[in-house]
């Protein structure tokens, strides 16, 4: 199916005009003393993205639902988020001094289409990375910026590595643990999650920091649609990496932590990941099946050789946790935010706690994909190392 003209001509602003005018303000703001000040200057400039974005949203919403199919559906929820994040980015909305959103018309049409299509009413993660169709080479974004394409690159490339492992242990359940082709996919899980971490450096050594900080990170901030406040898109906003949690038995979906983790993101990933994601939480780990075996098991051939796979693919995927929060969150949101004044600290992350309550959450969750020696969390360490004992 197609999509309606003013769809088209919506879509045709947020990939033109809404560009250069965000860019535009990020200049704005990159040249004051204080970077993180989006209150002093662009008053013009945020007052055209304003009724712009209006004028194209009203017609949106007068036209109503009008069955364009699913893909188009989510592309609209998608460019009208976008709008509402930018306008929350430059202050022209700010949840905590309001009680309903004063954008009428774009949460009116965000609330439509997300209970049509089943998702949260916002842009999520997959609106700019897995379902972001490019046009002559150029995809939807907040801004031109070189720093934002950086991240907006390898963050997809990534989410895309993970899918690939993900769907490769998915594949060794219906053949088992003992099947002579599950170690090809084991090995392709390995392969996939290696990728993520040459991807990760990748993004280390070509993002700047500064850049990121102030001019990419702040379009991820919460905002109101109609009544609610909902947080800030998320980059483990897809079911691939907790697919990957749960199928290796690293992380368990009856932790209290952890299944809050799942069930406030569940809304914010595609149905067909969230219907995936459910039927992996009802399923045994490889961890615990390889376990089952070990007494009757251990001295196999087939044991051996996938046993040793698996634990690898394990060690893979802690080194990738590791990584993104010992790398890419010290670097990229820490250190800068520790230099803010104390008046711009309150709203920097994009899940809406402080700062510091989401570096413990995460944390404890890469320890847990780490399999960490700790005993205040549910960590497979033990049990790992009564497989890796087995070992011959």
């Amino acid at each position: 199916m197609g999509i309606t003209s003013n769809a088209a001509s919506f879509d045709h602003w947020i990939r033109t005009s809404f560009v250069e005018i965000n860019t535009e303000l990020e200049g704005v703001y990159w040249a004051q003393e204080n970077k993180a000040d989006v209150q002093s200057g662009g008053a013009s400039m945020k007052q055209q993205l304003l009724e712009e974005g209006r004028s194209h949203i009203a017609p949106l919403l007068d036209e109503g639902n009008t069955n364009e199919g699913f893909d188009s559906g989510f592309d609209l929820l998608g460019n009208v988020g976008l709008y509402m994040a930018a306008c929350r980015r430059h202050d022209l909305t700010e949840p905590s001094r309001e009680q309903t959103s004063p954008l009428r018309e774009a949460s009116g049409l965000a609330l439509q289409l997300g209970a049509t299509l089943g998702v949260t009413p916002r842009f999520a993660t997959s609106h700019l990375s897995t379902h972001n169709m490019a046009l002559n080479g150029v995809y939807k974004s907040f801004t031109s910026l070189a720093a934002e394409h950086v991240f907006l690159d390898f963050n997809t490339r990534s989410i895309l590595a993970y899918k690939r492992a993900a769907d490769a242990l998915l594949r060794t359940l219906p053949l088992g643990i003992s099947h002579p082709v599950t170690i090809d996919l084991l090995v392709a899980a390995n392969d996939a999650l290696k990728d993520v971490i040459t991807y990760n450096d990748q993004l280390f050594d070509k993002l700047d920091g500064d850049r990121f900080f102030y001019c990419v990170r702040p379009y991820y901030k919460p905002y109101r649609v109609g009544l609610h406040e909902y947080r800030g898109a998320n980059a483990g906003d897809f079911a691939g990496i907790n697919v990957i949690d749960l199928l290796l038995g690293l992380c368990q979906a009856d932790n209290l932590s952890y299944g809050q983790l799942l069930v406030d993101k569940f809304l914010y990933m595609l149905p067909e990941d969230q219907l995936r994601l459910r039927d992996v939480m009802r399923r045994q780990s490889l961890l615990d099946s390889f376990l089952e075996c070990l007494k009757a098991d251990a001295g196999a051939k087939w044991f051996q050789q996938n046993a040793r796979m698996f634990l690898e693919v394990c060690e893979t995927h802690g080194k990738t946790a590791a990584q993104h929060h010992d790398l890419l969150v010290n670097r990229f949101i820490e250190k800068q935010a520790k230099a803010l004044p104390e008046e711009f600290q309150k709203d920097i992350t994009a899940s809406g706690p402080p700062l510091e309550v989401v570096l413990r959450a995460l944390k404890k969750l890469r320890d847990l994909r780490v399999a960490a020696d700790r005993d205040d969390i549910p960590s497979r360490y033990a049990d790992l190392e009564k497989l890796k004992a087995s070992l011959q």
